[in-house]
């Protein structure tokens, strides 16, 4: 190798001899040698083994060679060898060399013309490649530069390295040339063309500073014929212009292209100048071919984004400068414009050409077409490479002719390139600053991160800049690109090109392109004309914008509906504009594709443009007919209304997939930043806004779009619901008051939706621990129930019962709002709404009252409160109630834990409000808060026991008395007050009112089929059942608590108004609750506990869990029955309660022996005794009420009890109170269709239960003042009054005002309205009483004093005197009886008080009385029967022999009068006359001669009394005797007369008389005989002779033996001097 070197290197200095036989071979001019010559000398060269010298003979004789002609295509080739090989060759050696070439290739001969010209190329490339190759070697060294000579711009050529100095005269030369001037260096050229010489430049653009002073001229000055030109215009021209060279023309536009790759940064001023007449090449009235090339010289700049950039920020940025990129851009804009715009010469081929594939060949091609003009697409180049076809023609002297779309082709690549350039190129940067950005946050995460200020901000100037200048002419393109598209692929790069602009817009910043590119995108993706606000108001925005182009409007053009495309689905509009049904072609869907996409990949920068995506998919979605389903998906569905939408089948199997990306995209918010998020959020409320604007006023169906995307959206964006939540549901909610249903439906829909997911979604913090955002959540759930649609208040119960069964344990502080909700029924929304929310409630209390806040169990009470005050169903109220009693259940259950978590709130609340100085203001204040509680409990019950409904008002009072007697015992003891006074009391007066003021109207049936018992026919009827109820319920509390009670200050105030409430119940005109109040005031005075007889209601009543506290008090005592005592009381209590009844403390009997409230109890009894039983005064009122048999009884039962307490100091004056009482009580009439059922049955002597008790009243009485001290002894006389009066019933019956009343005996029942009892029994049982108590009290003072025997003998003649006119038989009798017995132990003490004529005025009376009934005025019955005459006559004899032995032997004790009196009566008796209807056969028993007998015998008796002690005995002999001799004159006289009269007829009664007389005789003592009696007894004489005549043999022996003795008168007597007479 190193010989080899060695040799290289010797030969090379001694190349000049070495060459020099070589070069004389060639110098010889003989081919073969000079063709060996010249291979040889190659063969050296290709060794490098050449110096400089002798490459200098080389050339000279390659020259001559040239010169002759010879070997042309060799010289060609030396030169080049020589050339590429070294460097050897320099300034004029390498000169001659080109110059060579240069002549070589304008010879004849075509080979070598063309080979030269290819050598040229080449060498001037090698030239220019030496200087690259001497710079880099010479780059380590810095030079001095010399001394600037002179006032010259330029570097002197001599201060250039060698091959720097070739270039630079090369290129100076070439400038030359083409400028047709002579060149400096190349010497020896003869001729040069334009084209080559603008060719060589385009190689050879490397020299600075020649380029500014040369080329650019040049380059300038060849431009212009090209722009002069207008194609068709020459002849208007007045001078010749020259005409566009094709070579020309396309070798300066490959020029400009290097220049302005190359040079740029040192030509700006001149690229300017280049690109501006660049783009006028591209107008349409220069030649095809030349608008061909210049496109092509676009699209190279196109593909350089860098180069693009520096345009923009060198002319676009500065103030004075063309806008060369906005030109460019809007240079190709109009350029693919005037593609469309047919030209009116007659050259219109392309019109014809296949329209879209209508000619039947299937293989469509890639084509434009708009308003009937035809391009055909071709593949140019390959994107992102700008190879051109006409700038590389340099072998074509003639323009090409271009084909038919060519040139559209090349400017929609070229736009394409453009915006995949540009927008590559910013976000690369874009990415590269938030890269940056990240890391600095990340490694200082405190500091905000600046970019650097400069730089950053210059560049973000620099990207705005751009994508300012050139959005209008590439949407304007693309648009209509867009429109025109028939190619599916086409239509993909165009929609991708919109989307990226769009998208690099969003990231800029750049608001009004972005919504520009967007609503391009919009626009095509629904048919044509389709109106939509949203997009046309937009378009107005841009197309105001008028963006004109040398004299050229770029216009955005509107979508033409001639384009012939395939169609996909026809549908309804949303809109109202375009009538019937709309079309979807395919490109709209591949369009709808292409805005998914960019609201899915870009939604982070759409910001407010958001509003066009949707507005659009809004209306493609109700296009294509798809509608919401669960969680705002949305499914293909049909239609509701119109010709049906009709989908091909292409679009149905894309339909599923569209409705999927539909969902990701909402789906994919959840990645957007917030305020994009929220971006999307107004954009879908204001979308929904339209929409329900749109739905109003007509039922066509609502867009659900938004609602169902705003769904979709919360849903996943629930990690960060808070930022969105009131916007999203401030919306929803108006939604839900939209009139149209399916509209306000799905709004309903959706935010219940969303509520549920809120809740169940697992936040972090849980929700448990952040209280507001859970109170965030349930708000909107709340605002619902001011919605008035019941089907939204459905909704809203609905999801409320479902969250209470997934969340209803974690709930916590959002109980009240969840209540509220349940709450707020009213009575106009219908039952099933109230259903729903009422099964919420049952929930509630079944399952959640354990897991609330203790402070929301009184929100719990009244909301069950207001269901059971609701009227739309009663069972619903009905089961409330039960709900309150489990509520309190389990108060009381729980009441521990209760109390003491209130009491901690309460504390926490207290310190609040001292803090903010307010008090606190809670209902019940004072109270505990526990307490308080159950206040609510029962003032709610309270106000539902006067509720209109009667079934309400029975169930709540039941249980509230219920919950009162079984839970009472948990309040402390001053709530008691609050219960009595404002809730017991409270309810009380309430009851009242209503009862008194309800309607008496019957009531026809209870609603339907149900019946009503005539019992409850009115409201009246109704509301006196509660009353009872009510007051029976107050009653028992007030029995059962009445130790806890006591111990309250007010005990006698508050049984003040109880007897008040029980008076003014008791005298209410209703029999029902007049009787409940009386059965109530014997339970307060724990006179009667009801009797439990109805066990079987008890547990029935257990099982339906009312306690069984409430059996009908009415059943303690019925008609007849006796007041049972019952003293379980306290055992039943206890056993009901637990064993928490306070037992009564010993000394607690002296308590209720507290004397004030047992003489309250007195005065009230005695106001509604008096008020009852006063009868009614005037005749004309009708009859208004009158007290019934029962309510009589219980009143008159209560007083025995009373008296028990008061008898202390009962009065005289309380007692004739009494008397009032029970005279009015017994005096009251019956109704008649009462009477069967009280009246017993006339001949049964039994009494009625009211009179039962008025003697037991009297009864209790008397045996008071037995026992009682001396005082109370003046009261007899007032009772034997009262009970006189009584006995005077049974012949008077008593009158009840004037009220006429028919008797039972003479009144059918129903004719009479009222009847009056029978009396009699009642009298009958009172003389008995009057009787036995004479008896017992005969001998006192007050009886002696009160002269009680006459008032009892004045009174039983009464019956006595009417005898057989008594309304009942058995009432004289038991009167005769009575007086016997009274005067068997009244005489004996009348006698004794003879003295002291306390008893005088009795004697009258008596002697009347006897009178009155021995000889009564009234006759017996016709029916009445021999044996009970004869008893009638055995009673008559009975009260004669009363007199013999009562009376007559104590004459001397006796008034004269008196004994008179009797005699004369006696008298009267023993003659006895005989009524004329009696028949023989009864005469003789009628006569009473049984009675007359013992009348005679006892005058005989008393008249010769042999005893004489006394002249009084004396006197009642002499008395007797004369009566009896008068008497039997009489009857003899009487007898004969007779026997004239009646003949044969036997008179055998005479027989008595007679012997009477005989007796007479025989007793006569005769010293007792005094004058007068003698002359009466001598006067019989003549009347017995008269006697003699009766032929009646029985007389005859009478006569006889009466005669015989009046031997003893025929004498006269001794006389004997006698009180001084003889």
């Amino acid at each position: 190798v190193q010989l080899q070197m060695g040799l290289c290197v010797s030969l090379k200095e001694n190349s000049s001899e070495v060459v020099q036989p070589f070069l004389m071979g060639c110098g010889t001019k003989e081919p073969k040698i000079t063709q060996l010559c010249l291979a040889a000398i190659q063969r050296l060269m290709s060794h490098e083994v050449v110096s400089e010298a002798a490459a200098g003979n080389i050339i000279n004789m390659l020259w001559q060679l040239m010169e002759n002609g010879l070997e042309e295509l060799k010289l060609l080739q030396t030169v080049l060898v020589l050339l590429t090989t070294n460097t050897v060759v320099h300034d004029e050696v390498l000169s001659k060399a080109i110059v060579l070439c240069f002549r070589l290739h304008f010879t004849k001969d075509n080979i070598t013309n063309n080979t030269a010209a290819a050598t040229v190329r080449q060498v001037v490339t090698v030239v220019f490649e030496r200087m690259v190759a001497e710079d880099d070697r010479f780059k380590g060294i810095v030079e001095q530069p010399p001394p600037v000579q002179g006032n010259t711009n330029r570097r002197s050529v001599s201060t250039l390295r060698p091959s720097a100095k070739d270039a630079y005269m090369l290129f100076q030369d070439l400038c030359q040339l083409v400028n047709a001037d002579a060149p400096y260096w190349l010497v020896g050229m003869t001729e040069m063309t334009r084209t080559f010489g603008l060719e060589l430049l385009d190689y050879s653009e490397v020299e600075h500073f020649l380029l500014k002073e040369r080329v650019c001229p040049l380059v300038i000055k060849l431009f212009s014929p090209n722009i002069k030109f207008r194609q068709g215009s020459s002849s208007a021209s007045p001078a010749p212009v020259e005409k566009p060279y094709f070579p020309i023309c396309m070798r300066l536009l490959r020029v400009v292209s290097v220049l302005i790759k190359h040079f740029y940064s040192l030509l700006v001023t001149e690229c300017e100048i280049f690109l501006s007449l660049l783009v006028k090449f591209l107008d349409g009235e220069k030649p095809q071919w030349l608008r061909a090339v210049a496109v092509e010289s676009v699209h190279r700049l196109c593909v350089q984004p860098h180069l693009l950039r520096s345009f923009c920020q060198s002319y676009d940025m500065k103030q004075h400068s063309t806008k060369v990129f906005r030109d460019i851009v809007n240079a190709l804009g109009s350029f693919i414009q005037s593609l469309f715009i047919v030209p009116n010469t007659s050259s219109t081929a392309s019109v014809s050409a296949p329209a879209g594939g209508v000619s039947g060949n299937l293989t469509t091609q890639a084509a434009f077409e708009y308003r009937g003009t035809w391009i055909p697409l071709m593949t140019v180049s390959v994107q992102g490479s700008a190879k051109a076809t006409y700038l590389e023609m340099l072998d074509k002297v003639e323009p090409p002719s271009i084909p038919e779309g060519y040139a559209m082709s090349v400017a929609f690549s070229a736009l394409l390139d453009l915006v995949r350039g540009i927008t590559s190129m910013i976000e690369r940067e874009l990415a590269v600053e938030e890269e940056t950005a990240t890391e600095f946050r990340e490694a200082h995460p405190d500091r905000e991160w600046q970019p650097q200020a400069v730089s950053a901000s210059g560049a973000h100037l620099v990207w705005e800049e751009m994508v300012n200048a050139c959005w209008c002419g590439l949407l304007a393109a693309l648009s209509l690109l867009l429109d025109a598209s028939t190619d599916e692929t086409a239509t993909e790069n165009i929609l991708k090109a919109e989307l990226t602009m769009a998208s690099l817009c969003g990231r800029l910043g750049l608001v009004t392109p972005r919504d520009a590119f967007i609503t391009a995108i919009c626009k095509a993706s629904l048919p044509p004309h389709y109106a939509l606000t949203v997009l046309s108001s937009n378009a107005a925005n841009l197309s105001s914008k008028a963006y004109s182009i040398q004299g050229q409007n770029v216009q955005i053009i509107s979508p033409s509906s001639e384009s012939h495309q395939q169609v996909v689905a026809v549908g309804q509009p949303l809109t109202a504009q375009p009538q019937g049904t709309v079309v979807l072609t395919a490109k709209n869907i591949q369009c709808m594709r292409t805005l998914l996409n960019l609201a899915h990949c870009h939604g982070a920068v759409l910001g407010t443009s958001w509003q066009l995506v949707l507005a659009t998919l809004q209306h493609l979605v109700w296009i294509l007919g798809l509608k919401p389903g669960l969680g705002g998906a949305l499914k293909p569905g049909r239609a509701v209304e119109g010709p049906s939408t009709v989908l091909t089948t292409a679009v149905m199997t894309d339909l599923p997939v569209i409705a999927n990306i539909l969902s990701r995209l909402f789906e994919s918010s959840q990645y957007l930043d917030d305020v994009s998020l929220h971006h999307l959020i107004n954009a879908l409320c204001s979308l929904s806004l339209e929409a329900m604007e749109m739905a109003y006023g007509n039922n066509k169906e609502p867009s659900l779009f938004a609602v169902a995307k705003l769904l979709e959206t919360g849903l996943v964006n629930m990690d960060r619901i808070e930022i969105l939540w009131r916007p999203l549901t401030g919306h929803l909610l108006e939604v839900c008051q939209h009139p149209n249903s399916r509209m306000r439906e799905w709004g309903a829909e959706a935010l219940t939706a969303l509520i549920k997911a809120g809740l169940a979604y697992k936040h972090d913090p849980p929700l448990s621990q952040n209280q507001r955002l859970q109170l965030l959540l349930l708000n909107p759930l709340k605002e619902l129930s001011n919605v008035l649609h019941a089907d939204i208040r459905q909704k809203q119960l609905e999801s409320v019962l479902q969250i209470l069964q997934s969340q209803g344990d974690s709930l916590g502080p959002g109980w009240p709002l969840v209540l509220g909700v349940i709450g707020a029924i009213r009575n106009d929304q219908g039952e099933s709404l109230i259903r729903t929310a009422f099964q919420c409630l049952q929930l509630v209390v079944t399952d959640f009252l354990p897991t609330m806040p203790c402070t929301c169990l009184q929100i719990v009470v009244d909301v069950a409160g207001s269901f059971g005050l609701q009227n739309q169903e009663l069972n619903i109220s009905l089961t409330s109630i039960g709900l309150l009693w489990n509520i309190s259940d389990y108060f009381f259950q729980r009441g521990e834990a209760i109390t003491h978590e209130l009491e901690r709130e309460e504390e926490a609340l207290q310190k609040q409000a001292l803090e903010r100085g307010e008090t606190l203001n809670r209902p019940f204040h004072p109270a505990p808060p526990f307490d308080c509680l159950w206040l609510c409990l029962y003032a709610k019950l309270g106000e539902l026991c006067v509720d209109p409904r009667p079934a309400v008002r029975k169930s709540a009072g039941q249980t509230m008395f219920s919950t009162i007697a079984a839970h009472g015992t948990l309040l402390q003891q001053p709530t008691w007050h609050i219960v009595v006074w404002k809730v017991l009391f409270h309810l009380l007066d309430c009851v009242r009112t209503s009862s008194t003021t309800a309607d008496k109207e019957k009531i026809e049936s209870g609603g339907g089929n149900i019946l009503i018992h005539h019992s409850r026919d009115t409201a009246e009827k109704q509301w006196a059942e509660t009353w009872v109820l009510t007051l029976a319920g107050v009653a028992r509390i007030f029995n059962t608590r009445r130790y806890l009670l006591q111990q309250l200050g007010d005990f006698f105030e508050a049984w003040e108004v109880l007897l008040n409430h029980i008076q003014s119940a008791a005298l209410s005109k209703n029999n029902e609750v007049s009787l409940a109040a009386l059965k109530s005031f014997q339970e307060i005075l724990q006179i009667v506990t009801p009797v439990k007889d109805s066990d079987k209601a008890g547990d029935a009543l257990a099982a339906m869990g009312v306690p069984p506290v409430l059996i009908d008090p009415l059943s303690a005592s019925g008609p007849g029955r006796p007041l049972v005592r019952s003293d379980s009381l306290v055992e039943r209590l206890t056993r009901y309660n637990g064993a928490e009844l306070q037992a009564p403390p010993p000394g607690e009997e002296s308590a209720l022996e507290d004397s004030a409230l047992w003489w309250s109890a007195w005065n009230t009894w005695y106001r509604t005794g008096t008020d009852s039983t006063r009868p009614p005064i005037g005749l004309t009122e009708k009859l208004s009420f009158i007290p019934s048999q029962p309510f009589l009884t219980a009143l008159i039962q209560i007083f025995p009890a009373l008296y028990q307490h008061i008898k202390a100091n009962f009065s005289m004056e309380d007692l004739k109170k009494l008397g009032v009482i029970l005279h009015g009580a017994v005096s009251v009439p019956i109704s008649s269709d009462a009477s069967p059922f009280i009246l017993p049955s006339y001949t049964e002597a039994v009494l009625t239960s009211l009179q039962e008790a008025v003697h037991t009243a009297l009864d209790v009485l008397q045996k008071a003042i037995c026992v009682g001290p001396e005082n109370l002894q003046v009261m007899y006389p007032a009772i034997f009054e009262q009970l006189l009066l009584f006995v005077e019933f049974s012949c008077k019956p008593p009158q009840y005002g004037r009220m006429e009343t028919k008797h039972v005996a003479n009144a059918k029942y129903n004719q009479a309205e009222w009847v009056a009892l029978n009396y009699v029994p009642f009298a009958e049982r009172s003389l008995e009483v009057v009787v036995d108590l004479y008896h017992k009290t005969a001998c006192h003072k007050a009886v002696i004093n009160e002269k009680v025997l006459q008032n009892i003998i004045k009174t039983l003649r009464i019956p006595l005197g009417l005898k057989y006119a008594c309304p009942s038989e058995s009432t004289w009798k038991l009167a005769v009886l009575s007086l016997l017995k009274v005067l068997s132990i009244g005489l004996p003490v009348a006698r004794q008080h003879a003295s002291s004529g306390k008893f005088e005025t009795m004697w009258p009376e008596l002697a009347n009385a006897f009178e009155d009934f021995l000889f009564t005025k009234s006759t017996p019955p016709d029916n009445l029967s021999i044996q009970e005459f004869q008893k009638n006559e055995a009673i008559d004899v009975e009260v004669v022999q009363l007199i013999s032995t009562e009376i007559l032997p104590f004459a001397n004790f006796i008034p004269k009068d008196f004994v008179g009196q009797i005699m004369a009566m006696l008298n009267k008796g023993s003659i006895h006359s005989q009524s004329p209807s009696f028949t023989e056969a009864e005469i003789d028993v009628r006569m009473r001669e049984e009675f007359s007998k013992v009348c005679f015998e006892t005058l005989l008796q008393f008249s010769f009394s042999n005893k004489v002690s006394t002249p009084q005995e004396g006197y009642i002999s002499r008395m007797a005797l004369s009566v009896l001799l008068k008497r039997s004159q009489d009857v003899l006289r009487r007898y004969v007369e007779d026997e004239r009269l009646s003949g044969r007829c036997p008179l055998p009664r005479y027989n008595l008389s007679i012997l009477q007389l005989q007796s007479l005789h025989h007793d006569s003592p005769e010293n007792q005989v005094d004058g007068n009696t003698w002359a009466q007894v001598i006067a019989l004489y003549p009347t017995l002779v008269e006697c003699i005549t009766c032929s009646s043999s029985e007389v005859s022996s009478a006569l006889k033996d009466a005669l015989g003795p009046f031997k003893d008168f025929m004498q006269p007597p001794v006389s004997k001097v006698q009180n001084g007479e003889s």
